[in-house]
């Protein structure tokens, strides 16, 4: 892609993200809007913002690159990432908004009592969203880099900044209006590629994605790497080689821009070393090498159900594992349950979640054309591991000249929009538990959490090479799953939850999962049970967290005031118009942020002793 075109579509996005969250700053005058927005946020544009911060790198890069790397198993995916809005449709929605809490840690203090447990929450609140920023800038760093060839921190600088200074200025007022911007241009930049992706496998005499060998390089192709890649050889093939490559140094090629010509190397079954910079020129029709850790599949077993395509171990527990973490695990992602606090009322959220259904449905249909595509058009991603950069480079590949340029281009814009609108949900939600609890709930307060939210992931971003993107952010749903969705399942559905109960709870199944998290994360992707248990830990996480929950609930029932019990429960399931009644204020909080605001009337003073903005709908 060309530099210079990949580079204005970053400064774009970037330039359209600012405007549109400082246009937001004219409207965040009281606190309420920095938190909540005023509650005044429409379901349409509330679904779109859900939309907007729900579809992250994952789902517009790392999608496609399993898919293509491990077959349809990875279906899981999207089908778990859009299912889990129909359990936050019938479960969670609704009584959530009732609540009158800001933040998950406010839900669990005011049905529980405890500040331990709220403080526990506000824990698992940073964890969860600093595992699901770090691919995200991950995923920056990565798509500049494929653009415009600059090193990958520079990317996760460049969207941390944007995503500090976005939630600073405007709070949840700039990033809603931001994140539905967001959507449609990420509906836009990855739909209008997909029209001529399947118009250039047609006019390709629609090659079969089912073939009974591995993926084949359709032409001579120059594959140029980046960093060091092992990978492996299955038949003997003679290669023109420029750079470094097992260890020996050869001269300089078409493959690095050199006049000379490569120099012809025969390679033989099993493991290669190519280094960084190095450039490999593969003749047509010869089986991709695949790098090492990502067996080669037949289209047919890439295509078959459980079949292990790719090097999966144990499929079918890694695909119930997967589908329970992302099934159960969005109605624990904080960046998505703050959304349901900015509707009017309870009906709202149940709108804004039906039409989030419908948006992801359109939406998750188009990722896996790019995986399937992936592999007869750009094979050669398997041999350099870059299968998330399938959805980049595709486009250009599969179209020639301004056009093809275009579509990239295109592309990129919608990927940096996906890391900005997700981080910037991610920062708010951090800033929103930071602030409330550490620093007294002030806005200017906000402004600071903003910023100390954003430093660590940047730090891990930076310090550490990172798995798939789509791996990893499923590792962010495991904890989510195994922490809060326990939580608030139980704690609006069960009147028997205990402090104690859902205090061991969420340590038991938040801390082993996030355990997992990082052993995974330490020793990358491996083989066995242990490994499997490690890298998908949802099947065995979210069942201990539910149990312990429970049990120690159970053993602890004396614990229970009734009376709070009902007063909650009944604000939380009765409709507003039966059992409308002040919001619930958090103790000792007073006049302060902490304490939910109700919907201001125009140019009444808020809560900060601001006088608020005329109220106006997104």
């Amino acid at each position: 892609m060309n530099p210079a075109l990949g580079f204005t579509a970053l400064v774009v996005v970037l330039v359209a993200t600012v405007a549109v969250g400082f246009y937001g700053l004219r409207l965040s005058r009281a606190t309420s809007d920095f938190y909540v927005a005023s509650r005044e946020i429409s379901p349409l544009w509330n679904a779109s913002a859900i939309g907007g911060e729900y579809l992250s790198a994952a789902s517009f890069l790392g999608v496609a690159g399993l898919l293509m790397a491990y077959g349809v198993d990875m279906l899981a995916y999207p089908v778990g990432y859009t299912a889990g809005y129909l359990v936050l449709l019938l479960l969670v929605a609704a009584p959530l908004r009732r609540s009158g809490a800001y933040t998950l840690p406010d839900f669990a203090e005011e049905r529980l009592g405890s500040t331990a447990v709220r403080r526990v929450a506000s824990v698992f609140v940073a964890v969860i969203a600093w595992l699901y920023l770090v691919p995200q800038l991950q995923g920056a760093g990565l798509t500049l880099q494929t653009v415009t060839g600059a090193p990958r921190w520079v990317g996760a600088v460049v969207v941390a900044a944007a995503v500090v200074g976005v939630s600073a200025a405007g709070g949840m007022r700039s990033v809603t209006l931001v994140q539905g911007f967001h959507f449609w241009l990420k509906l836009t930049a990855i739909a209008v590629p997909a029209v001529f992706l399947v118009l250039a496998w047609r006019s390709a005499g629609t090659p079969s994605l089912t073939a009974p060998d591995v993926p084949r390089f359709p032409h001579t192709t120059v594959v140029r790497l980046d960093t060091q890649v092992r990978f492996d050889v299955t038949t003997p093939v003679t290669v023109t080689v420029s750079g470094t490559l097992d260890g020996t140094a050869y001269g300089e090629g078409p493959a690095t821009g050199g006049d000379q010509h490569g120099v012809p190397v025969r390679l033989v079954r099993g493991e290669h070393t190519a280094e960084g910079g190095a450039g490999l020129t593969f003749p047509e029709g010869v089986p991709v090498p695949h790098k090492v850790g990502l067996e080669p599949a037949t289209g047919a077993m890439w295509a078959s159900p459980l079949s292990g395509a790719g090097g999966r171990s144990h499929p079918l527990y890694a695909v119930y594992s997967i589908l329970l973490a992302t099934f159960l695990g969005t109605m624990g992602l904080p960046h998505v349950l703050v959304r349901f606090y900015t509707n009017p009322d309870g009906r709202a959220a149940r709108r804004t979640t039906l039409l989030v259904l419908i948006l992801l449905s359109g939406f998750y249909l188009l990722p896996p054309v790019y995986g399937a595509l992936g592999r007869i058009f750009a094979p050669q991603l398997l041999l350099t591991g870059q299968t998330d950069t399938a959805v980049l480079v595709l486009p250009q590949i599969t179209q020639a000249g301004e056009a093809g340029r275009l579509l990239a281009a295109l592309a990129t814009a919608g990927a940096f929009a996906a890391f900005v609108s997700t981080a910037s949900g991610l920062t708010v939600s951090v800033a929103g538990v930071v602030s409330q609890d550490l620093l007294r709930g002030s806005t200017h307060g906000f402004r600071w959490a903003s910023l100390a939210a954003a430093v660590p992931p940047l730090a891990m971003t930076v310090a550490t090479p990172g798995l798939p993107v789509a791996d990893a952010i499923g590792l962010a749903f495991a904890v989510a799953a195994s922490s809060f969705c326990p939580l608030l399942v139980l704690g609006i559905w069960w009147r028997g939850l205990t402090d104690l109960g859902a205090l061991f709870g969420l340590v038991a199944g938040g801390g082993l999962a996030a355990v997992a998290v990082v052993l995974t994360s330490v020793r990358g992707p491996g083989g066995g049970w242990i490994a499997a248990l490690l890298e998908e830990p949802a099947a065995w996480t979210v069942p201990v967290a539910f149990a312990v929950m429970v049990v120690g609930s159970l053993l602890t029932r004396g614990r229970i005031s009734r009376a709070d019990v009902d007063r909650v429960m009944l604000r939380m399931h009765l409709p507003e118009e039966v059992g409308a009644q002040p919001e619930p204020g958090r103790p000792g909080q007073s006049g302060q942020l902490g304490v939910p605001v109700p919907r201001e009337t125009p140019g009444a003073p808020g809560p900060a002793g601001e006088r608020s903005p005329t109220v106006r709908r997104t």
